[in-house]
């Protein structure tokens, strides 16, 4: 997994509350079996028509959002169904943060263990937010998770909160079979002890 310390990029507004995993993948594109290729299918039914056209109105179909790499959202983003397909598909198509006043608790732990860091702020800082993304024409946003600060070109700076633990993991590129695996010379020379290679 590719650590995340620091991170800038063009934030896309998308202004929804309750966007669910659903939108963000919907449920017939679920059948590839590894993680990557899911990038093309984020939010496929609010940005295509049925004929497969793109909606011209939807943000991240207009050019000045077209390689956004950071996702403002509203509250409760990543609600419905546990599936880890949702993480996966916003990191394909290049989102490295989701910036929104609350996330559901699963799509949150998810998005630690797959790379994408989720940055709780308040209504009133992701208001303003979200004013900065239509004022600017590309609109940047460093998120840095060393310092635990979200900042733009324009004076703006907002702290925010995350577990160390989940902080940790984040930092050094690790989910928990990565964890794991810096032990592997001690496992190794466990299971060779107990004759079990």
């Amino acid at each position: 997994m590719q650590p995340f310390t620091v991170h800038t990029g063009t934030a896309a507004p998308v202004d929804r509350v309750n966007i669910d995993t659903d939108a963000i993948i919907p449920k017939q594109f679920l059948k590839r079996i590894e993680r990557s290729g899911f990038g093309q299918f984020l939010f496929y039914e609010w940005r295509f028509t049925p004929e497969g056209q793109p909606i011209e109105s939807f943000v991240l179909n207009q050019p000045r959002y077209k390689d956004s790499t950071v996702l403002l959202a509203r509250s409760n983003f990543g609600c419905g169904s546990s599936r880890e397909h949702a993480p996966w598909a916003l990191l394909d198509y290049g989102f490295r943060a989701i910036i929104a006043t609350s996330f559901a608790d699963i799509f949150y732990n998810n998005c630690f263990k797959n790379g994408v860091l989720p940055v709780v702020l308040s209504d009133e800082q992701v208001d303003e937010l979200f004013k900065r993304a239509a004022e600017y024409e590309n609109y940047q946003l460093t998120v840095d998770l060393e310092k635990k600060v979200v900042k733009d070109d324009h004076g703006l700076e907002y702290p925010f909160e995350v577990d160390d633990y989940r902080r940790f993991f984040l930092l050094n590129g690790l989910d928990d079979i990565g964890l794991t695996l810096q032990h592997e010379d001690q496992i190794a020379a466990y299971e060779a002890k107990r004759g079990l290679v």
